[in-house]
């Protein structure tokens, strides 16, 4: 093995495999974009290490967001799943909320992943303050676990009722089920998911049971392929609340990988952005599937207690808040029974991939009318996989599938296309911005993936954002974050009390003790930090309500143990719910329901002036060639740059494209771009306005 020390990240999209490298010996960095192998992704992520590094032994640290969890969520291909539940409970998964696809109409067709003839219950009670009422006979699970196993069942979970209040029954029942089963994909809700609401743990916990067998095979084909490349380093995977975590914990805990690939990115912008100065970003994340948009204030990024992959898919675990919607480049266009232009959700891919990729594929998507507008370089298409981009078969399939449908040309039809697309991207940032109390002229948009860059100016202009920041190497911008992204661990435990009966002692040495595991199983990992960190959060409400507010104690711990005392708990309660809600609620008792804890690895960050440009460059030497664009309706003669050679300091007029391996960024005819100290590139209104 040499002496450099080489961190990688890697991001597999549903087009493109992104990898970023960064040497800490020397703080130079290289980076990667070749196509995905979605039938085994670890075949693309060892294309991409291999594109810039022979030698894998140089490869001290890998850092991989994914996107297999995802996957098998929503085209509900993960594990066939049995659930050993409480008699009487076989149908909480089904149940639900009571809610259903559609709000309106006759029928509410749900289908969980869980089949009934695979939810076999067994008599056993716990109570709600965690009495055992009835203990559980481990001969009727282990019949149970072999019924489960006649039936094809591959992983199992132990959901049992308040078993958040006392896991007794749930330990003895998977130390039984262990006994007969042949694997170690066996789930207890109480480890996943020590929370009350029956519902989101039993959804939660039977995902993870669901996802573990395909994810655990992924991560063993990922190890073998990386050791026989001579791999000699750790593995780390990025959680869908930002942080990373061991291989290990990712087999245990595979349902905290639902958003792990896009949680990536969002760290790469926060640090990106408050390193430029913009703290208040919205992240635009366009790859070859979808469009998955966040919103950054003051440098941060929002926490979502949980979320919905699909419906009835609910998976309750801190997650970064993103809204993904299907407008992606490989988002196909068609034309609805009602004559109306549509984009998405359905995606070419990489495979067969957009028509211009001459795979097979014959029906238009946003590459292809990129492609004909002129914004795609045909002669340099990115990710290394072809030689030339077949711009004639795009324009064909736009006239066959679109053009001749609506009775306009071909030229009108594809910057319709792209129209479309970006009226979708402009909705997924009202969401997540307008609807939300948020002013868009205070954010600055961040786009990024191998496609954000082409659709810059549409999103300043429809949205009303100030400015965009482009970064220095947009299409691999997820697999920055992953490099960056701190390492954590999260527990949340169900307390159920008023405050004013609430075991301070207890409290402390719960605070002291999760936190003394959480550091245990960071440094378990192998990795450097530059400091660990707590966070302690009780979700706290007045008798009466529903949903909770989340407090932050401004408590530490100090010679194994946490000082806290009544007064604090109050105090940063009323705090948290007047910023809430503006004023408090006199003469009402208050109740804690759960405690949280977080403790957070700070992983060092890359100084990210080495992405700079170098002195000597100017724009004369970067700009490369001109060509007509369609914009607007009509031709335009553009300057075509290579951006990677555009000085700090340089300025340029739109409309422009700048080229650079691993995306294209387009200058609206009205806009300019000027590079900044980091190299990256931002784009505002020639006006000023």
């Amino acid at each position: 093995m040499t002496d450099n020390r080489t961190v990688v990240g890697v991001d597999v999209g549903g087009t493109f495999t992104d990898v970023f490298f960064v040497n800490e010996a020397d703080g130079s960095c290289d980076v990667a974009k070749v196509p995905s192998t979605p039938a085994d992704q670890s075949i693309g992520i060892c294309n991409g290490i291999t594109q810039e590094r022979d030698d894998l032994g140089d490869v001290s640290l890998i850092i991989h967001g994914t996107t297999v969890g995802t996957n098998a969520l929503l085209e509900r291909k993960g594990a066939k799943t049995g659930i050993i539940t409480t008699e009487g409970f076989r149908d909480v998964i089904e149940m639900r909320r009571r809610d259903r696809p559609e709000t309106w109409g006759l029928w509410g067709i749900f289908e969980p992943v869980v089949s009934r003839d695979l939810r076999i219950e067994v008599g056993e009670r716990v109570l709600a303050d965690g009495t055992l009422h009835t203990a559980v006979n481990p001969t009727d699970v282990k019949a149970a676990a072999k019924t489960l196993l006649a039936r094809g069942a591959e992983s199992v979970c132990v959901f049992f009722l308040n078993s958040y209040a006392n896991d007794r029954n749930e330990k003895a029942a998977a130390a039984a089920v262990r006994e007969v089963w042949p694997n170690d994909h066996v789930t207890t809700s109480s480890e996943i998911l020590p929370e009350i609401r029956e519902f989101e743990r039993c959804s939660t916990s039977t995902l993870n049971a669901y996802l573990q067998p395909p994810l655990g095979d992924y991560l063993e084909k990922l190890d073998k392929g990386l050791r026989r490349g001579g791999f000699g380093g750790e593995v780390l995977i990025v959680q869908s609340n930002g942080g990373v975590m061991s291989v290990d914990t990712a087999r245990a805990f595979p349902v905290r990988t639902a958003l792990s690939g896009p949680a990536a990115g969002v760290i790469a912008g926060a640090h990106i952005g408050d390193s430029a100065g913009f703290p208040n970003l919205i992240t635009c994340d366009m790859g070859g599937t979808s469009f998955d948009v966040s919103l950054i204030a003051d440098g941060e990024s929002a926490l979502a207690a949980q979320a919905s992959v699909d419906f009835g898919m609910v998976v309750r675990t801190p997650m970064i808040e993103i809204t993904t919607i299907g407008a992606g480049g490989g988002s196909i266009a068609w034309i609805d029974r009602g004559g109306l232009l549509q984009i998405g959700p359905e995606s070419a891919g990489s495979d067969p991939g957009p028509v211009c990729y001459g795979l097979g594929n014959d029906h238009p998507t946003v590459t292809d009318a990129n492609l004909v507008m002129g914004r795609i370089n045909a002669d340099r298409p990115i990710g290394g996989k072809l030689d030339r981009l077949d711009v004639d078969a795009a324009k064909a399939a736009i006239i066959n599938h679109v053009a001749g449908p609506l009775g306009i040309d071909v030229m009108e039809a594809a910057e319709a296309v792209i129209r479309v697309a970006n009226a979708k991207m402009a909705g997924a940032i009202r969401l997540v911005s307008v609807e939300r109390g948020h002013d868009p002229e205070k954010f600055v948009a961040m786009p990024f993936g191998g496609g954000g860059s082409l659709h810059t100016g549409a999103l300043i202009k429809e949205v009303g954002l100030s400015k965009a920041l482009v970064p220095r190497f947009p299409g691999v911008t997820s697999a920055l974050g992953c490099v960056i992204a701190d390492m954590r661990f999260d527990r949340v435990h169900t307390l159920n009390v008023m405050l004013d009966d609430l075991d301070l002692e207890m409290l402390s040495r719960e605070l002291t003790e999760t936190a003394k595991d959480g550091e245990k199983r960071l440094q378990e990992a192998n990795v450097s930090f530059n400091g660990i960190e707590h966070v302690f959060e009780l979700d706290m409400l007045y008798i009466g309500q529903t949903h909770t507010v989340a407090v932050r104690l401004p408590v530490a711990v100090v010679d194994d143990k946490a000082d806290i005392n009544r007064e604090i708990i109050q105090a940063s309660f009323e705090d948290a719910y007047r910023k809430s809600f503006g004023r408090l609620l006199d003469g009402i008792a208050m109740r804690v329901l759960n405690l949280r804890v977080t403790v957070v690895g700070r992983r060092p960050k890359f100084d990210l002036t080495i992405l700079r440009p170098s002195g000597d460059t100017s724009v004369e030497n970067a700009r490369i060639d001109s060509r007509q664009l369609w914009v607007e309706g009509k031709w335009w003669e553009a300057d075509i740059y290579s951006r990677l050679d555009l000085p700090e300091g340089a300025s340029v007029p739109g409309p422009a494209l700048l080229e650079q391996p691993d995306t294209t960024i387009f200058i609206d005819p009205d806009l300019a771009g000027e590079v900044d100290h980091f190299g990256n590139l931002i784009i505002s209104r020639k006006d000023g306005k």
